[in-house]
């Protein structure tokens, strides 16, 4: 009987840029001491070398590094800060590939072993021709156990990169998206407010629209 092959969705690439640095964190989390996949093709973190000449330093970027980078061009873009558009997107680039060249190591381990691969961080392709959107996570819970900190608690979604969170702090106002999480376990939200009743919702990404609907609210006061 011949085997199903496998294969890891590059769906990742249309995540809002805010929310590549968390998907990316993510994997190098799940590929940090892996005893599987032990040899990916770029450093998950920074490594030192001895006797180690100036080109290969400059050759040879690790992922922890491409993604700090991406996280601080992101606040200087946000910030208007000159040339920060251009920024921006060079260390996007930079990140992308990086999970590209994971994501094709990721796959070619693992490609017999779907198991397996969900096990990297990277998500497989749907086994289903015609992709679908995605199911709406719901929330289990929201703690106030710190101080001006929120943790939401959601249900995960098969198949989604992310999830994206939004607070509303008076009813009937703006929504205002806070946190870009990889993972729906616990998703900490910080610098909030005491005394404020935050509305809080969320929303998984990825499926053929880019999204799933928003979950229905819920919220909490900060001690």
């Amino acid at each position: 009987m011949k085997k199903q092959v496998n294969r890891v969705s590059l769906g990742y690439k249309k995540l809002p840029v805010e929310a590549i640095p968390p998907f990316a964190g993510w994997v190098v989390t799940c590929l940090t001491g892996s005893t599987v996949f032990v040899n990916p093709p770029i450093p998950l973190a920074p490594t030192v070398t001895l006797n180690a000449s100036a080109s290969d330093a400059a050759t040879v970027v690790d992922m922890t590094t491409r993604i700090t980078t991406l996280q601080v061009a992101i606040k200087n873009y946000q910030d208007g800060g000159s040339l920060a558009l251009t920024a921006r997107n060079v260390a996007l680039a930079a990140v992308i590939e990086g999970l590209d060249a994971l994501a094709f190591y990721v796959q070619t381990v693992s490609r017999f072993d779907r198991d397996l691969m969900l096990t990297s961080g990277f998500v497989p392709t749907s086994t289903n021709r015609s992709q679908s959107k995605l199911d709406t996570p719901s929330i289990n819970g929201i703690a106030n156990d710190t101080s001006t900190e929120l943790d939401v608690h959601l249900t995960s979604v098969a198949n989604a990169y992310g999830y994206e969170v939004q607070t509303n702090t008076n009813g009937t106002g703006t929504w205002t998206t806070v946190k870009y999480s990889a993972q729906a376990r616990n998703i900490p939200l910080t610098g909030l407010t005491t005394g404020t009743v935050y509305q809080v919702r969320a929303r998984a990404l990825g499926g053929s629209t880019g999204q799933s609907d928003w979950c229905m609210p819920g919220s909490k006061i900060v001690d």
